[in-house]
């Protein structure tokens, strides 16, 4: 099971038992070891997980952290963890602080179970930054994060490169979190600037400044719904459809060109819609572990939306066939590029079609390929 697959497993059982677990202890056995496990590592092994590791701090004596993960016999990564769902305030981080000071771990992690914050030492060597520089939220987490939490497993794991990559993560989720507080609440001093070519030398009154907050957050919110349909949308350029009848649920398919053709001058604007969003997802969760998935686009177009590798147009995955019809069509490649289109039941049913898909990508990154699959 993949990695990612894992952290969703995990974050399936933890959903339906986090309200029913109420100590500390309840909170290591069926969310942090088990977490702790994803990443590589046996909890079961004193040498690589030891549990209640023994800090002795100046004068205090018989200090424990929670769990610290070993290589080479030396601390790498220690953990201090709360109840589930507990405060994790920097308040209530001083034991790991202190852990921090006189082990030779370079990462402390503060978790309740449900979030990790993973601390180093970025403002002052071998004294752990008040903030953390990664976050994760195992109920609620993007690829990107997993791509982060990757890095401390223990086939990754190399210190030098997650020092290189963690000042850069401190600073840019900082940033994340002011965009995001000014999209929902933009403060006075933004709408200021955001408007100030636009009033000149216009009194920025109290009646401007409402009106203009509302502005702003709506240019705001249009400015993220335009990024994000360019990513999912764009114009298939037009490419000749080969149907074979191996199944009686296939149907002939007019040309592309013909398509185009019958096309009206002033077509509606694509739509994209949810089925096809899902159906996108799918296709990229059956081809994890054959390509990233940022390699995987889509772009919809009025007669189908279609599944690309690396956003080329000679490189079809798969085509959506969702518009203009009662039923979900999916049209899938054998390796003479010719396209066999089948009736679904529901988008789920594209897993059915599991290695037809992960076939045509293997095509397309065979070396025996000469020109990477294009036609």
């Amino acid at each position: 099971m993949d990695f990612i697959d894992q952290l969703r497993v995990l974050a399936s059982r933890v959903t339906t038992t986090k309200d029913l677990i109420q100590t500390e202890e309840a909170t290591k056995n069926a969310m942090i070891m088990p977490f702790i496990q994803i990443l590589g590592y046996n909890v079961f092994d004193p040498l690589e997980v030891t549990p209640e590791l023994i800090a002795d701090i100046g004068t205090k004596k018989g200090e424990k952290v929670d769990y610290a993960i070993l290589r080479d016999g030396k601390p790498i990564i220690l953990f201090e963890c709360k109840k589930s769902g507990g405060d994790l305030s920097i308040n209530h981080a001083a034991q790991l602080f202190r852990y921090f000071h006189v082990t030779a771990a370079r990462f402390g992690v503060l978790t309740n179970g449900l979030t990790y914050r993973f601390f180093t030492d970025l403002e002052q060597p071998n004294k752990m930054d008040e903030k953390p520089f990664f976050e994760f939220n195992i109920l609620d987490f993007k690829e990107r994060d997993v791509e982060e939490l990757k890095k401390f497993a223990k086939a990754a794991f190399d210190l030098d490169t997650i020092l290189t990559t963690a000042n850069e993560l401190k600073y840019t989720r900082v940033i994340q979190s002011k965009l995001a507080e000014w999209m929902t609440s933009p403060t006075e001093e933004f709408v200021r600037l955001a408007s100030s070519e636009l009033l000149g030398a216009k009194r920025f009154t109290p009646q401007i400044r409402d009106q203009f907050t509302a502005i702003t957050k709506r240019a705001f919110e249009q400015l993220i719904g335009e990024k994000i349909n360019e990513r999912l949308k764009g114009a298939m350029a037009p490419e000749s459809i080969t149907i074979t009848d191996r199944t009686p649920m296939q149907t002939q398919q007019p040309s592309a060109e013909t398509q185009s053709a019958a096309a009206a001058p002033s077509e509606p604007a694509v739509i994209t819609s949810p089925e096809e969003l899902e159906a996108f997802h799918t296709v990229r969760a059956i081809l994890r572990g054959v390509v990233p998935a940022k390699r995987i686009f889509m772009r919809d177009a009025q007669s189908y939306c279609a599944i690309l590798l690396d956003d080329n147009n000679r490189k079809a995955i798969c085509r959506l066939r969702f518009n203009n019809t009662q039923k979900l069509r999916l049209g899938t490649f054998n390796d003479k590029r010719e396209e066999a289109v089948v009736e679904l039941d529901a988008v789920e049913d594209i897993f059915n079609y599991a290695d037809q898909i992960k076939a045509t990508v293997a095509s397309y990154l065979s070396p025996s390929n000469g020109k990477n699959g294009e036609a």
